[in-house]
């Protein structure tokens, strides 16, 4: 079998990497086709998986949309070229590509609000696989896992840490450290959205460092002075081992507060994403007590200090983990199987244990 995967961004990287892995391991032909689009490069070249890069993409508003003519030629040429019996992605290059071609596909999707991406993909799709906390039913074949995308490589049975962060940041054997992610807002799903300010970023920091050692994170391309805060400059590959050493992540991102959950990292969210109408994983992470999701920049801070300077945070959030995960799915094992099963709709109906029609 000839399986074709699309990752557009790094998260999309981790989340089929190890299917990948396992379908060559299999003797089947797989290939992605990645967007050059913060690490994505980097990470599929770490990893040694077979790809071809269909274009790039910046980190401002709207850079999606200007290469679209020029990413779907280049993605049309490759599909032609590969010619898949399956393929996998997230929304609307990997659909369009089935359609093209004739390809069945199949569907990740964990963003609850009906962007553009979305509503142009479901008609292509032969399934959509979503979140259990996934609210609305979105088509006919629509079925929901147990679990996140990221358990598809955060799972207990796929993670282990892989290096010694302490030696790779520089830092001794007792010294906390908090890790601040700040996002650039690029993507088509975030237009519309924003996170801190500059000027709260710098308090933001200021604070965090009178109790800990500050790494920042940041993926946008501008230049700012974050005074006693580090930037790291570990591979981007290692970033769930880093995260899931920390005393705690602050960020105005989405993936990566769901990664620190899952590995039990206690995690500050607060962007405009943030307030009643939510997405429902984040939620769900809150209601288990994993994550925070503040929309005043008062909590925040107020927030962040606290778990600092509280006894046992990092055990107890690591013990809150553990439980939420107990009845949590691999998401590699069914998308493996799902392949194998030529994306057969009845197997996902029959991994009744993970997942379930809506």
């Amino acid at each position: 079998m000839r399986y074709l995967f699309f990752t557009n961004t790094p998260a999309q990287v981790h989340l089929y990497k190890y299917a990948v892995r396992e379908l060559r391991r299999r003797g089947h032909d797989v290939l992605i086709l990645g967007r050059d689009y913060g690490c994505t490069k980097d990470l599929l070249e770490y990893y040694d998986l077979p790809h071809r890069i269909y274009g790039s993409c910046g980190t401002t508003k709207y850079s999606v949309f200007t290469s679209l003519p020029f990413h779907y030629v280049n993605i049309f040429r490759e599909v032609r070229r590969f010619k898949p019996d399956l393929i996998f992605g997230m929304g609307g290059y990997a659909a369009h590509a089935g359609a093209l071609s004739r390809t069945p596909v199949i569907l990740v999707v964990d963003s609850e609000p009906d962007s553009l991406d979305h509503i142009v993909s479901r008609p292509f799709a032969k399934a959509i696989l979503t979140p259990h906390t996934f609210g609305k039913e979105i088509s006919e074949n629509h079925y929901q896992f147990h679990g996140f995308k990221e358990t598809a490589y955060l799972h207990p049975d796929v993670y282990e840490p892989s290096f010694d962060v302490r030696d790779e940041l520089g830092l001794g054997p007792d010294e906390r450290y908090v890790v601040v992610r700040f996002n650039a807002f690029g993507s088509h799903h975030d237009v519309g959205h924003q996170g801190f300010t500059p000027e709260r970023r710098r308090e933001l920091l200021e604070m965090l460092s009178e109790h800990a050692t500050v790494f920042v994170l940041d993926e946008s391309e501008e230049r700012r002075d974050d005074g006693e805060a580090r930037s790291v400059d570990f591979h981007p590959a290692l970033v769930h081992d880093v995260l899931a050493e920390a005393d705690l992540l602050v960020a105005d991102s989405q993936t990566m507060v769901t990664e620190a959950a899952l590995l039990g990292t206690p995690a500050i969210r607060s962007n405009s994403f943030v307030g009643e109408n939510d997405m429902r994983n984040f939620v769900e992470l809150e209601r288990q007590g994993l994550i925070s999701n503040l929309e005043s920049f008062e909590e925040v801070l107020e927030k962040a200090e606290t778990l600092l300077t509280e006894e046992g945070t990092k055990q107890r959030y690591q013990t809150r983990r553990d439980e939420f995960l107990a009845d949590k799915v691999n998401l590699t094992d069914v998308i493996v199987q799902v392949a194998l099963n030529y994306g057969s709709v009845e197997t996902v109906e029959s991994l009744s244990r993970h997942t379930v029609p809506v």
